[in-house]
């Protein structure tokens, strides 16, 4: 492992002021993160089926992930770290925001959880030579200043026979009427301004930027919501606002 620093920089300082104010709420799941507390479930299912079924384990277990590396790029409070920690994965929180990460230390230590908490970037990461079974972006490359850069440095922190997962919010007029208009502006669940719809990311988009970095895409799956159960699930055939996907590197 080397000692290096990126000369590059991912971060978009307009980004990063926006989360630095909410950065108190993380877990308050009536507060400003409210719809990623709602979109929990869906996320941590999806990440343990596939990491199971693609690692050879047992999804009913306590700890199914034990022994696995993983790393969540843009951990923001440790919404995701908790629960892949709890699942047996020896988790590693890395977030641009300094203050998303000492909320995020304080928690997992009150929860009694061993999570590597650090206030860095990909760039930095993947600089050091460090690589992880899984490597997780959820939520985050709509946020950043080069996403194809980005979605590059996320591959390259991928070891071999590793898998990544990432989700965003795709570049539709569907996805400016529902996750900015009314998410933002009708229904208020998000404060407004967290979402730039220009900054959002075409599933080619996202593809091509792994691929890019070595990483063969596996699946893509829409995530909706129903406003009648208030509950979100995957749609494989409705990418329109909200997808994820995951891929892998070959040994």
């Amino acid at each position: 492992m080397t000692d290096q620093t990126s000369t590059r920089d991912s971060r978009d300082p307009a980004e990063l002021e926006k989360f630095r104010r909410m950065a108190d709420e993380w877990w308050d799941p009536t507060g400003k993160f409210k719809p990623l507390h709602r979109l929990n479930p869906v996320r941590l299912e999806y990440i343990r089926d596939h990491a199971c079924e693609h690692f050879g384990r047992d999804k009913h277990s306590t700890r199914p992930l034990e022994g696995l590396s993983l790393v969540d790029v843009g951990c923001g409070g440790g919404l995701l770290c908790e629960p892949m920690a709890r699942l047996g994965a020896k988790v590693t929180g890395i977030d641009a925001v300094a203050q998303n990460i000492e909320i995020a230390s304080l928690h997992a230590a009150e929860s009694g959880l061993d999570i590597d908490y650090r206030a860095t970037t990909a760039e930095d990461v993947l600089a050091a030579g460090e690589q992880f079974d899984i490597v997780l972006s959820m939520e985050v490359v709509e946020h950043v200043a080069d996403p194809g850069a980005f979605l590059g440095d996320c591959a390259g922190l991928v070891a071999p026979g590793g898998l990544t997962f990432a989700a965003t919010l795709n570049r539709t007029p569907k996805a400016f009427a529902l996750a900015i208009v009314g998410a933002e502006y009708v229904m208020r669940w998000l404060p407004r301004g967290t979402h730039n719809w220009r900054k959002f990311i075409k599933p080619s988009e996202l593809v091509n930027g792994l691929e890019a970095g070595g990483i063969e895409m596996l699946e893509l799956t829409g995530v909706v919501f129903n406003p009648l159960t208030g509950n979100w699930s995957r749609n494989r055939s409705d990418m329109d606002v909200n997808y994820m996907g995951v891929g892998c590197r070959h040994a």
